[in-house]
C-alpha cells in the first residue's frame, strides 16, 4: 500500500503538470488565433456596424410602409364627425310667408366609405409601390456589395503597405550596409567621400520612403478601422496571402452570370415595370372611382332627429386643368427612359468587364515579368558588389542594381493587389456581398 502511495504520488504532479500545460498551449493558440483579422470577419463587422449599411436597411423598411399606406385605399375609410353652432338662422314656414328664428344647434355622426371599382387605379399604384419595395431591397444588395468590395481593397492595401514597409527596411539596411562598406574602403583609400556621400544620401532616401509606407499602412489600417467600427490593436496580424488570388473564367459564362446577377440591371428593369405601373395609374385616373357610402348623424336643431344614409357613387372627372393627361405622358416617358438606362448600363457593364478580364491576363503576364527581373536583379546585385569590393564596379551601378531590385519588389506588390482588386470587381458586378 505504502508503495502504491508513493507511485500515485509521483504520478499526480505529473498530472498537473501536463494539464497546465496543455491549457497553456491551448491559451497561446487561441491568443495567436485570435490575433489575426481576416478579411472574412472585416466584411461581417462592417456589415454589421457600419452606419451607410444600417441606412440602408431603414430605407427597405420605409419603402415597405410606403406600401402598407397605398394599400390602405382599399380598406373603409370610417370617420366621425361633430359640429356645433352656437346660432344658427333657421327659416320656417308661416301663412305663406317666411320666418326666421336665431338658435343653436349641433351634429354628430359617423360615414363611412369603402372602394368599390376605380378602374385598377389603385391597384396599378399599388403594384408601383411594390416595385420600389423590391427596388430598395435591390438598393440594400447592391449597397453591401460595394461595401465589399470596399473593404477588399483596404484590406488588401493593408497587406501589400505591410509587405512594401518589409521591402523598404531590407532596402535600408542595404544602404546602411554600402555607406558602411565606403567608409571602411575610404579609409584604406580606396574609395572616395565621393561615394560614401552618395551611399549616405541613399540610405536617407531609402528612410523616407520606409516613413512613407508606414504612414500609407497606418491610414490604411485606421479607414478599415472606421468602416468596421472597431480599434484595430497593433498586434492584430492580416492574411498575407490574400492578394494571391488566381482566377479562371471563360468570357462568355461571366458575361452571361454578371447581366443575369447585375443588381443595377435588375434595377433598371423594376423602374421599367414601375413607370408602366405608374402609366396604368395614370389612364385609370381618367374614369374615376365607384364608391359605397354610408353615413348615420345625431342632429338637434329645430329639432331632434336621427339621419342614416346608404348609397353608392360614382364620381367623373371631367377636367383637372391637364393634369391627368400630363401625367400619363410623364409615365410614358419614363417608361422609355428606364429602357435607354438599361440598355446604357449593360453596354457599360459589358465594356467593363471585357477591360477587367484583359487586365487580369495582362496582370498575370506582369507578374510573371516581375518575378523574373527580381531574379535577374538579385545575381547582378551580387556580381556588382563583389567587383564594387574589387574596385571594378561603381557606386552608380551599385545603386541602380538595388534600385532595380526594390522596383521589382514595389512592382510586383503593385501587380499582386491590382490583380486581386480585378477579380473583386468581376466579383461585384457579379452582385457578390461576400
Amino acid at each position: 500500500m505504502l508503495m502504491y502511495a508513493k507511485y500515485n504520488n509521483a504520478i499526480i504532479p505529473q498530472r498537473i503538470k501536463m494539464k497546465k500545460s496543455l491549457l497553456l498551449f491551448v491559451l497561446l493558440f487561441s491568443c495567436s488565433y485570435a490575433q489575426t483579422l481576416s478579411l472574412q470577419e472585416s466584411i461581417d463587422k462592417t456589415l454589421l456596424n457600419n452606419p451607410d449599411i444600417k441606412s440602408f436597411i431603414l430605407k427597405t423598411e420605409q419603402s415597405k410602409k410606403s406600401t402598407d399606406v397605398v394599400s390602405a385605399d382599399y380598406l373603409p375609410q370610417v370617420n366621425l364627425q361633430a359640429q356645433y353652432d352656437i346660432t344658427q338662422t333657421y327659416v320656417l314656414p308661416s301663412s305663406g310667408a317666411f320666418n326666421t328664428k336665431q338658435k343653436d344647434g349641433w351634429i354628430a355622426g359617423a360615414s363611412l366609405k369603402q372602394k368599390l371599382w376605380d378602374f385598377e387605379k389603385t391597384s396599378s399604384k399599388v403594384n408601383a409601390f411594390k416595385i420600389d419595395e423590391n427596388i430598395a431591397a435591390l438598393s440594400f444588395e447592391d449597397s453591401k456589395a460595394l461595401m465589399v468590395y470596399k473593404i477588399k481593397s483596404l484590406y488588401k492595401l493593408i497587406v501589400v503597405q505591410q509587405e512594401a514597409i518589409e521591402v523598404h527596411k531590407k532596402d535600408l539596411e542595404s544602404k546602411n550596409a554600402y555607406y558602411e562598406q565606403a567608409k571602411a574602403l575610404e579609409a584604406q583609400g580606396l574609395r572616395t567621400k565621393a561615394d560614401s556621400s552618395r551611399f549616405l544620401s541613399a540610405y536617407y532616401l531609402s528612410q523616407e520612403n520606409l516613413a512613407i509606407a508606414k504612414a500609407s499602412y497606418d491610414k490604411a489600417k485606421n479607414s478599415l478601422s472606421l468602416y468596421m467600427g472597431e480599434k484595430i490593436e497593433n498586434n492584430i496580424s492580416f492574411e498575407s496571402d490574400i492578394i494571391k488570388k488566381s482566377y479562371i473564367f471563360e468570357d462568355a459564362l461571366n458575361e452571361e452570370e454578371i447581366l443575369a446577377n447585375n443588381s443595377q440591371l435588375k434595377i433598371d428593369a423594376l423602374n421599367i415595370n414601375k413607370n408602366q405601373e405608374l402609366y396604368k395609374f395614370a389612364k385609370a385616373s381618367h374614369y374615376g372611382s365607384i364608391d359605397v357610402v354610408a353615413s348615420y348623424n345625431r342632429i338637434d336643431t329645430l329639432n331632434e332627429y336621427n339621419s342614416s344614409a346608404l348609397g353608392v357613387v360614382y364620381v367623373l372627372p371631367l377636367y383637372a386643368g391637364g393634369k391627368i393627361e400630363a401625367e400619363a405622358e410623364k409615365a410614358q416617358i419614363g417608361i422609355q427612359v428606364a429602357k435607354e438606362q438599361k440598355e446604357s448600363k449593360t453596354i457599360a457593364i459589358k465594356e467593363e468587364l471585357s477591360n477587367l478580364i484583359i487586365d487580369i491576363s495582362r496582370y498575370d503576364k506582369t507578374i510573371s515579368a516581375k518575378e523574373a527581373q527580381l531574379l535577374w536583379a538579385n545575381e547582378t546585385k551580387d556580381v556588382l558588389q563583389g567587383r564594387y569590393k574589387e574596385g571594378l564596379s561603381t557606386y552608380v551601378e551599385v545603386l541602380d542594381a538595388q534600385a532595380l531590385i526594390l522596383s521589382s519588389q514595389l512592382g510586383l506588390l503593385e501587380s499582386y493587389y491590382a490583380k486581386s482588386m480585378a477579380i473583386d470587381q468581376v466579383d461585384y458586378l457579379k452582385g457578390k456581398t461576400q
